[in-house]
């Protein structure tokens, strides 16, 4: 009995010393620049006042920036990020998130007034999940016409089509990459993203990045060519 008790103790402080290993390493993660070597971060007011010109040294290759919320709610510091980071040389983009109770329409016209702040390098992407979401649930083919109205009044003709950023659950529940076709940016901590109706333009391979010149995490995102 000592001896299992001691099996089970040490493999304990093994099982908590790789954990804490792997709680350092975290915010320093990356996917392989390598296999992937564009890749950048997505922010919003909650990282506070960033020093963009310290990030093009850490890898940051380019940046989408929150621009707008529903139909009436802007990012405080999107034109501040947005002069900033083109100051510092890095490619940006403007996304919009979705919410689930105002008509896609409404939420457009906040969109495009938002970029009256000035032009954006990437395509326009819509940010699709639940999470910080209203609690309306929609009926799938309800969010998509929205969804679709939205996509009608932000797009250009002859202009890129907009990135759908989604999360596991919402394709689960929505379907949108198989009724939408638009380029993917999908959510997936650590594995390379594997659902969806194509393969990815964008992964989100983290929410705990940690670099010099923004305070807390960020979110960090690799861009196949």
């Amino acid at each position: 009995m000592k001896r299992v008790a001691a099996w089970v103790g040490g493999l304990a402080a093994i099982l908590l010393a790789v954990a804490v290993a792997g709680w350092l390493y975290a915010p320093h993660w990356h996917p392989s620049e390598a296999k992937w070597p564009i890749q950048g971060i997505d922010v919003s007011h909650h990282q506070g006042e960033i020093a963009w010109a310290e990030l093009p040294r850490q890898g940051v290759d380019f940046a989408y920036l929150k621009a707008t919320e529903g139909g009436d709610h802007r990012d405080r510091l999107f034109a501040a990020n947005l002069t900033a980071a083109h100051a510092a040389g890095i490619p940006v983009g403007a996304y919009h998130f979705f919410t689930l109770c105002r008509p896609g329409a409404e939420q457009a016209e906040n969109f495009n007034a938002a970029l009256g702040a000035g032009p954006t390098d990437l395509p326009p992407a819509v940010d699709l999940e639940f999470g910080g979401n209203c609690a309306a649930r929609p009926a799938r083919d309800v969010l998509r016409r929205e969804l679709a109205a939205f996509l009608a009044a932000i797009e250009r003709p002859g202009g890129p089509r907009a990135i759908l950023y989604l999360t596991p659950e919402f394709e689960r529940d929505y379907r949108v990459s198989e009724a939408i076709d638009r380029p993917l940016w999908l959510r997936s901590l650590v594995v390379e993203a594997r659902f969806g109706g194509r393969r990815w333009t964008i992964w989100q391979a983290s929410s705990f990045r940690r670099l010099r010149g923004i305070e807390g995490r960020v979110d960090w995102n690799v861009m196949r060519r």
